[in-house]
Parts: structure tokens; sequence; C-alpha cells
């Protein structure tokens, strides 16, 4: 395994003047080029061929050097390796990242400087030892209750499954009994959509009912500077083919013909939680950072999400907030940067750390617009103080 010490020490070796941040050409790579470019960093794209098109094209103007390669997985080639280090680069992870390149790469084989803990990635799985609901478990906090086995369902429950022939996509379904989970398990098999090996893998939780808020917070590695972490603001989630069938009325989706319940993730729209319910999350959100700095050292750095929903709890007239996901890198919900009103709160929060910060094109006072200018910001404070360890492992 890769120890932190010795990325430490390449970093140290960079020219901080020439730092370059090194995006992986999926998930969010638009939305850490724009905060990137806003900082006055450097970029460098990485992608596959065939999917370039979007980036070298339409969003050239995000990403200084473009190197396409055959498969995302070359990134981890060692004369790639050598150029991202040659350029001082500082890779941004997101879930495309993870999963192209592999944990087991990541960790063992990958000598470029992260931003946040790499060995926190891998427990974003929920099949591995030390999962996110290992973690989520030991820190105390409130997640859905497991069932066992498909005989055990006594109340809705939600199954989780990874999708067939497609690592970056979790296929979803439904159940209120032992006899609609088989029936709806054995026509996606059918289908195709998931495959037998993976249904012995899947999740069973129960169906929280409330509405669904993913909230998204920045931590940092300098607390002495900036505290221990900000809410940056609320998404929800849009998916097909959920998405559409929810658009119907009741009687029109019993007209529509049998089909899979399909719950891929294409998009995000923004929403706001009520400033008296808010506690609710940042509770939740510092229990697990306290748990993550015992079990992952450094611990939690950079952009977190917690993916839950509200409810009564039971037979109370009380609140709770269900956690059922996490994201321990960037989590891609690009609408905060509009739709967020916590924006214009941190560029308050942080005014006087901005004003030393280098200005949008040597003109243009820097404010906080999207979540992930304060991850760049972190970074630029970083190598400017000297603290570049600090934040990268």
């Amino acid at each position: 395994m890769i120890t932190r010490e010795e990325i430490q020490k390449i970093a140290q070796g960079y020219d901080k003047e020439n730092i370059h941040i090194v995006i992986l050409g999926s998930h969010s790579a638009k939305e850490m080029g724009v905060a990137a470019k806003r900082a006055g960093f450097k970029t460098i794209l990485i992608s596959q061929e065939g999917r370039e098109e979007l980036y070298v094209e339409h969003n050239k103007h995000l990403f200084d050097k473009s190197i396409i390669l055959p498969k995302f997985s070359q990134m981890a080639d060692k004369d790639v390796q050598e150029i991202l280090r040659k350029h001082n680069g500082i890779v941004m992870p997101h879930r495309s990242f993870a999963v192209y390149l592999g944990y087991d790469v990541i960790e063992n084989n990958f000598n470029v400087p992260i931003y946040g803990n790499r060995w926190m990635l891998r427990a974003e799985e929920r099949t591995t030892e030390k999962s996110q609901y290992y973690m989520m478990e030991q820190a105390g906090m409130r997640l859905p209750k497991q069932v066992k086995s498909p005989e055990d369902i006594r109340f809705p429950v939600i199954v989780k499954i990874q999708q067939k022939d497609n690592p970056l996509e979790r296929a979803f379904f439904y159940a209120t009994t032992p006899k609609n989970y088989w029936e709806t398990a054995r026509k996606m098999i059918t289908d195709g959509e998931i495959s037998s090996v993976d249904l012995d893998k899947a999740v069973i939780e129960e169906f929280v009912i409330g509405p669904r808020f993913n909230a998204n917070f920045q931590t940092y590695a300098l607390k002495d500077i900036f505290g221990e972490l900000d809410l940056v603001g609320f998404g929800d989630r849009r998916q097909v083919n959920i998405g559409g069938i929810l658009n119907l009325t009741a009687q029109d989706q019993l007209k529509l013909p049998e089909m899979s319940i399909r719950n891929e993730e294409i998009g995000h729209m923004g929403v706001t939680m009520r400033e008296s319910k808010q506690m609710l999350t940042y509770t939740q959100a510092k229990l697990f950072i306290k748990k993550a700095k015992e079990v992952f050292s450094p611990g939690m750095i950079g952009p977190l999400g917690l993916q839950g929903a509200v409810q009564y709890i039971p037979g109370t007239k009380k609140l709770e907030f269900v956690i059922f996901d996490l994201s321990l890198r960037n989590s891609g919900d690009p609408h905060i940067a509009s739709t967020s009103p916590e924006m214009e709160n941190l560029s308050l929060k942080h005014l006087k750390i901005l004003k030393t910060l280098r200005k949008v094109d040597g003109n243009t006072p820097r404010t906080i617009q999207g979540p992930l200018d304060l991850a760049m910001m972190e970074i630029e404070i970083a190598v400017r103080d000297g603290r570049i360890k600090e934040i990268i492992t």
C-alpha cells in the first residue's frame, strides 16, 4: 500500500507556481474545471477515446492540457503518472475516477497526490469490510434498518444491486413481501438488468417514507483556517425511468404495460431545507467525520455528501434525517452553484480569506459560486503557505 508520507514527499517537491489540477473526464469534470480555472489553476484532462468531445471541443476553455487514452484505467500507467507528477498534478477524485481506476490501483499503485483521502473511496462500496454501512453504524448515525434475507421482509424495502455490465450505476427495486421480491428479481434477471450473482450481494433495507435530500458539505484539512465543515446546499436526484412514470397519474400508471422500474441517475435538481431542521444534517455529518478520523486516518478531507430522507420517527411527531448513501468525494451536484443560498452565505463567511486569494483573471475578486470553489480555496492556501502535505494523500 502507498503510504501518505510517500505522497507528501512527492507533493512537497512540486513547483508551487505551476500546480495543475488533474481531472478525469467524466462525472463532474466540468464542475471541477470551472472551479479550478476560476481559482487560477492550470488543469489537465484525462479522457477516453470516444468520450472526449464534450471536453476537448465544447469545453476546451476549461482544460490547459488533454491526455486522451484508449481506456480511462490507463491513467494509472507509469508513463501517465510521470506526466502528471512532472506537471505538479493534484488529482480531484470523483466516482468515475474511483470506479475506472479501481480501489486496489488507487491505494497501491497510483503515485500521484490526491486531494482528500484516497483510502476512504473504497468505503462507498457496501460489500467491503469497512463499508459506508460499517462507518455509519460505528458512528451512531441513523441509517435504514437492514433486512438480512428476502424471507424476512415484513415492511416496504428497497433492494440495492449493481446493474449488470455497468460498474458506475446501481439498480434498485422495491418489495413489501418475499413473494414480490422474488417476482421482481426474476424478471430483472430475465430482462438482463441484473445478474443472479449480483443479486446474492444485494442490500435489502427499509424504504424511508419521506422527501429525499442530498445534504452536501465541504470538510477541511486546514481546520485552523476554515473550521471543520461548511454546508454548501441540498439537492435531489432525477432518475429514469421512474421519473417519467411518476409524471403520470396513478390511473394512467396502471394502464402501462408491465415493466421494470429503473432508478438510474440522470440529473439533479436543487431543493432547500427549513433552517429549523438543518441541524439534523449537521449532526449526522459530524458523527461521520469524527468516526472517519478514527478509522481512515487522516479522516475526511474535501466534499462530503449525505444522501437521505427526512421522515417522522415512528410513533412520534419528531423528524429524523435517515442516511442511505454517502459520497466520500465530489458528489457531482452542479446545480448547487445556482440553486443554493449557501453560496452567498459562504462568500460572506470567508470574505477575509477570499480577499487574500488570486483574483479571477487577475481582476475580479473571488466569491464562492459553487461547492468546489471551497476545495480550490483550501488547495490554493495550502500550496501558498507550504501546507500542501496536509490536504493530500
